[in-house]
């Protein structure tokens, strides 16, 4: 039997989180990724749970304890993930059209690495383009601001 909508689906947000997995080298405890897609403009973005602390890409080594190495947060890095994160977007967006299908306004995925499991949320309601105030980013920290706050 032929490959269908959802398992195309799935490989792209598997592609999402591995190129995730690729960034924080295999040592998260979870990785959050967070597309939006409103209004004609997409925007993806990540963060993670990394030794019991929820941390943005770039803060990566201020939760490193003592005899781990230090992780490569540099600009270049952070552009390659994010480039393949939206290529991955835009394929998704390819992917729903052609199957004629409603691509979500927003995804939320987070991978629980040791579980080896990934829940996803998905939106197709307009979340801030009807607010002059808000941006996809705003939804961004409030997400991580929500994950920071159940920190152990």
């Amino acid at each position: 039997m032929g490959k269908v909508f959802e398992d195309y689906f799935s490989e792209l947000q598997t592609d999402m989180v591995e190129i995730c997995m690729e960034y924080v080298e295999d040592r998260a405890e979870k990785i959050y990724i967070y597309c939006s897609f409103e209004g004609g403009v997409q925007s993806c973005n990540f963060f993670y749970k990394v030794n019991g602390k929820v941390v943005k890409k770039s803060r990566l080594n201020d939760v490193i304890v003592d005899g781990q190495e230090e992780y490569d947060v540099s600009i270049p890095r952070q552009c390659d993930v994010m480039e393949i994160l939206n290529e991955d977007m835009v394929a998704l967006r390819k992917l729903c059209e052609e199957h004629q299908r409603e691509m979500p306004t927003q995804i939320k995925l987070i991978y629980d690495v040791a579980a080896n499991s990934l829940n996803a949320d998905y939106s197709y309601d307009i979340i801030y383009s009807n607010d002059k105030d808000k941006m996809a980013d705003d939804i961004l920290e409030e997400w991580f601001e929500s994950e920071k706050s159940k920190e152990e």
